[in-house]
């Protein structure tokens, strides 16, 4: 059985017990978070599709920890000018795992 739900703004395909890295959410660690935005759901070879969330279809989670990603350097530079400019950055995730799929 696995679903495909909306969270914080992206799509993900999630099934029971998965980990899952998505953009920083509000909640403390161990918490559970319900995400009700679910556009599809297989179950076991039967597919509910959304139009464009289900109805009553809900995806239970459990916030395992916060962490930082990875630093990307921004650098920029303009030829024979002088300007050099070099930023970093390192985003906000939130380890989840998920722990149901309920129709």
């Amino acid at each position: 059985m696995y679903a495909i739900v909306n969270i914080a703004g992206q799509q993900f395909k999630v099934a029971k017990d998965q980990h899952l890295f998505v953009h920083r959410l509000q909640g403390d660690e161990g918490a559970s978070i319900e995400f009700d935005n679910v556009l599809l759901v297989d179950d076991g070879g039967k597919i509910s599709v959304g139009a464009p969330a289900l109805n009553g279809a809900k995806v239970s989670a459990k916030i395992v920890s916060h962490l930082k990603g990875d630093k990307v350097i921004v650098f920029k530079k303009k030829r024979r000018k002088g300007y050099k400019k070099k930023n970093g950055h390192r985003q906000q995730f939130t380890k989840i795992q998920i722990s149901g799929i309920s129709l």
